[in-house]
């Protein structure tokens, strides 16, 4: 039975949550906001589990407190579920609350998620005279110039103020530098036939020039990140100064299988030969 429903603009979801906490209520607090939505589950009072359609637990939890739009509406149920938070409805909020801060604060450092983060010292040096938590250790292997901050979060499984609060140590430190290599160009079809194969795709010596002016990719670029309508596509790149300023060329059957339209635009940057595993150094074991 729904006995409690309204618009995040006239009340916010932490008086929400504090109301049901003092009222030792149990059922579940639903909450539409915009495209995204997620489910609290309370259970006497405190909020035992979260979802989202992207976290699960305190992730969750975090990620639906801070929304301030949209609508909620709670239904008076009994709760059969796993319990996956173990704390307090004022720990949640404190917490919630101390969350949002630091978001806000580390994303006036790295305004744009899309950037790539690079450190400029080989392990061990990178870490010498830094203090780290483990999460934050666990995190830095993905800063391997290939991967922006979204990838890294996609990668690792952390979310985006670990993520930041990682980069924004090294940052502090002088020992990060964020390079933003997208570039904006339009597909063309490449031509193939007796002498030239059509195994890859070109683009205008320019972008070459510019990406190895870039400390990630001074010892080349062989391979092109394409995203693409089907998510972002790899293959061997080749740079010609035949090609116009602002065009991809992409033969017949990968523009097919790719699902893109000649004049098309699409983001291009560097990538590695092949999709970015598990990275190869640990720094937890660092001391």
């Amino acid at each position: 039975m729904s006995n409690l429903r309204g618009n995040l603009e006239s009340i916010s979801l932490t008086d929400v949550a504090q109301l049901l906490h003092v009222n030792r209520k149990s059922g579940l607090l639903q909450v539409n906001s915009g495209k995204v939505s997620g489910v609290l589950y309370f259970s006497g009072g405190e909020v035992i589990h979260a979802e989202t359609q992207s976290a699960k637990g305190e992730s969750a939890a975090f990620e639906i407190l801070e929304w301030v739009t949209g609508h909620f509406e709670f239904l008076t149920t009994q709760v059969q579920t796993t319990a996956t938070i173990r704390r307090t409805i004022p720990d949640l909020l404190m917490d919630s609350a101390r969350l949002q801060d630091s978001r806000k604060r580390l994303h006036s450092f790295f305004p744009r998620m899309t950037a790539i983060p690079w450190p400029t010292l080989p392990a061990p040096k990178l870490l010498e005279g830094i203090k780290l938590f483990t999460e934050e250790r666990q995190i830095l292997p993905f800063f391997d110039g290939y991967r922006d901050f979204k990838d890294v979060m996609a990668a690792s499984g952390h979310h985006d103020v670990a993520v930041l609060q990682a980069a924004a140590i090294l940052r502090d430190a002088g020992r990060l530098d964020v390079f933003e290599p997208d570039a904006l160009v339009t597909t063309t079809l490449l031509k193939s036939g007796m002498f030239k194969k059509g195994d890859h795709v070109e683009l205008p010596k320019y972008l070459e020039d510019l990406w190895t002016a870039m400390a990630p990719y001074q010892h080349g670029v062989r391979y092109l990140r394409i995203a693409g309508p089907k998510g972002p596509c790899v293959d061997r790149v080749e740079f010609v100064a035949s090609l116009g300023n602002k065009q991809v060329a992409i033969p017949r059957e990968l523009m097919q299988a790719w699902e893109l339209t000649e004049g098309s635009h699409v983001l291009v940057r560097p990538a590695p030969p092949q999709p970015p595993g598990p990275p190869q150094m640990n720094f937890s074991s660092l001391p």
